[in-house]
């Protein structure tokens, strides 16, 4: 978990940059459809697509989008043919990176991703390569002054819902989970606490970090990711690098 905040801070500001732009609905339309496509059109009985539709109203995203994707997904109206993919590889200073991937033409995203890696200091690597350093996890943070609740009561309410691991980041706390225990314990903390999260999703969390302190490999390593995740096949990036503060700052 080690430096696994300020990998999130990062891609707190990128989703924001993305939302300006547009890119978010697009991403998230993708993913509704999948979602819809393999669990059903009812978020009560599709745990992921009832994640997702919470995502995207979070991030402002029409409910008329929602709902087109919604059928997409389940063939009402007629969508592009989608399909999900993992793509791993290594960025500069030997960063391991994940990517996942949603496509209509498989062959013309891994020649695309592969450019982005090559062109900014990577390798697009073989399935498998770094997946077994990263686990899949709930991911739930908050900030500590918005609590409504004493930070003790809600790791206690956390441990008595399910959470799997408890980290205190001095102005906050994360939340870790498995993946199936995710919304229960999201929903009791919202419910007993009345928390609003800072960040909450199922994410890929490094077993170790890797920390990068020449400047230089750092402003390559974040160009990287940026170009990455702003790729239109690209849903996200996972990384599993840290950054001293002092770095950060001069970037």
């Amino acid at each position: 978990m080690a430096g696994h905040s300020k990998w999130a801070n990062i891609k707190h500001k990128k989703a924001r940059a993305d939302e300006k732009r547009g890119k978010i609905f697009t991403k998230l339309g993708k993913e509704i459809i999948i979602a819809a496509r393999e669990g059903g059109g009812d978020p009560e009985g599709n745990p992921r697509l009832k994640m997702l539709i919470q995502k995207a109203k979070a991030m402002n995203m029409p409910n008329e989008n929602i709902n087109r994707a919604i059928q997409r997904g389940t063939g009402e109206i007629e969508g592009e043919a989608l399909e999900e993919l993992n793509y791993e590889g290594y960025g500069p200073g030997g960063v391991a990176l994940m990517l996942d991937i949603t496509t209509d033409n498989r062959n013309r995203t891994a020649a695309e991703i592969r450019h982005l890696f090559s062109k900014h200091g990577g390798s697009l690597g073989e399935a498998g390569c770094v997946g077994w350093m990263f686990k899949r996890r709930g991911l739930l943070e908050v900030n500590k002054e918005e609590l409504q609740c004493d930070a003790d009561e809600v790791e206690l309410i956390a441990i008595e819902a399910g959470a799997e691991d408890i980290r205190d980041n001095g102005n906050s706390l994360e939340i870790v989970t498995t993946p199936e225990s995710f919304e229960s314990v999201k929903s009791t903390l919202e419910s007993e606490c009345g928390i609003k999260w800072a960040f909450s999703d199922i994410t890929m969390i490094p077993d170790n970090t890797v920390e990068v302190q020449d400047l230089e490999t750092v402003r390559k390593l974040l160009k990287l990711v940026e170009v990455l995740e702003d790729h239109d096949d690209v849903q996200d990036v996972y990384a599993n690098f840290s950054i001293p503060d002092e770095i950060m700052e001069q970037v």
